[in-house]
């Protein structure tokens, strides 16, 4: 079971409307964010929130926060709780799959179902609109660290954008000057005046000042274009054959009865068809994409190895927390 100091962590942000949605409701569910109160994981996992209560009936969903150990403790959390289908994890990959490699969370994927995922948030290379970027070779060229060495700015150490640094590090054969910084939000503002030569951030965080022509930048989306942002070039029009994207979703604790998971299965799928939740990820930068459990539990497990070879390579944590 999950200590209730924990499940009671980030409840007063809910506290006025959930009791009363619960008692309407019959059932509460609890959803496990692996991100503080505020930041984008937990705006982002708010907002899914209405859906999953509108398409799971008589369910009421309360949001609990769980950051600590860079939201290794959601995951551990998760992995504890009873599996009665009262509780359930908002997880982002390869989020999971690094913190199984940088923090010894090794057998956390024997011990939690992942029931499927409904968002991918590409993640994007920016720079200022005065000085845009002229491709990813640009990009590399002017952060590379035997040349220009200017910033390239990501979100802390392990997180997705930076591990996408990580690894285009690793495809240019260079070492870049990636400089990690405590936030996104505090990566965007680096951006915006100007401190860093080019910033790797999910799409969601930039989408905005790319739609007002603040930023500009290319998306590490493969070889096509993002939906919701047509506009922007794919870094594999630049040659380098480079994907970053984060997948978001529901997991469970190992042992769910049959009918509880197809419930929860479900209503992802009606989720995922909801005309207000597909309008949801247009405004926000991501795409509504569907991501049956067990392909997406192949795509985390192919995550971790490559992860665990980026690590003997490139370690992104300080040898005594990994």
């Amino acid at each position: 079971m999950i200590p209730r100091r924990c499940l009671l962590t980030g409840a007063a942000a809910l506290a006025a409307t959930s009791p009363r949605r619960a008692r309407a409701a019959g059932q509460t569910l609890s959803l496990l964010v692996d991100a503080a109160a505020g930041s984008g994981a937990d705006r982002g996992a708010r907002a899914f929130a209405p859906f999953l209560e509108r398409h799971l009936p008589r369910t009421a969903v309360e949001i609990h926060n769980l950051p600590d150990d860079s939201g290794l403790a959601a995951y551990r959390a998760l992995a504890q709780a009873d599996p009665s289908g009262r509780v359930v994890g908002w997880v982002a990959t390869p989020a999971l799959p690094a913190r199984m490699v940088d923090r010894a969370g090794g057998a956390l994927m024997q011990r939690l179902t992942l029931l499927g995922a409904v968002q991918r948030e590409p993640i994007a290379i920016v720079s200022l609109a005065a000085t845009p970027i002229g491709g990813g070779h640009d990009a590399i060229r002017r952060t590379s660290a035997t040349g220009e060495g200017a910033p390239l700015g990501t979100p802390p150490p392990g997180s997705p954008p930076h591990l996408a640094a990580l690894r285009m590090q690793e495809i240019a054969d260079t070492p870049l000057n990636i400089v990690a910084f405590p936030s996104a939000a505090a990566v965007r503002q680096a951006v915006l005046a100007g401190n860093v030569a080019a910033a790797m951030l999910g799409l969601g965080d930039v989408i905005a000042m790319l739609r007002d022509g603040r930023l500009v930048g290319i998306c590490l989306n493969g070889g096509e274009r993002v939906v919701t942002f047509p506009a922007m070039p794919a870094l594999r029009d630049s040659g380098l054959r480079l994907t970053a994207a984060i997948r978001r979703g529901i997991a469970a604790p190992r042992g769910l009865a049959p009918e509880t998971t197809e419930r929860l299965r479900a209503a992802l799928r009606t989720i995922i068809a909801d005309p207000e939740f597909r309008a949801q990820a247009d405004a926000g930068g991501f795409e509504a994409d569907l991501v049956d459990g067990s392909t997406w539990s192949a795509e985390a497990e192919a995550d971790r190895a490559g992860l665990a070879l980026l690590w003997q390579k490139a370690p992104w944590l300080p040898a005594h927390t990994g």
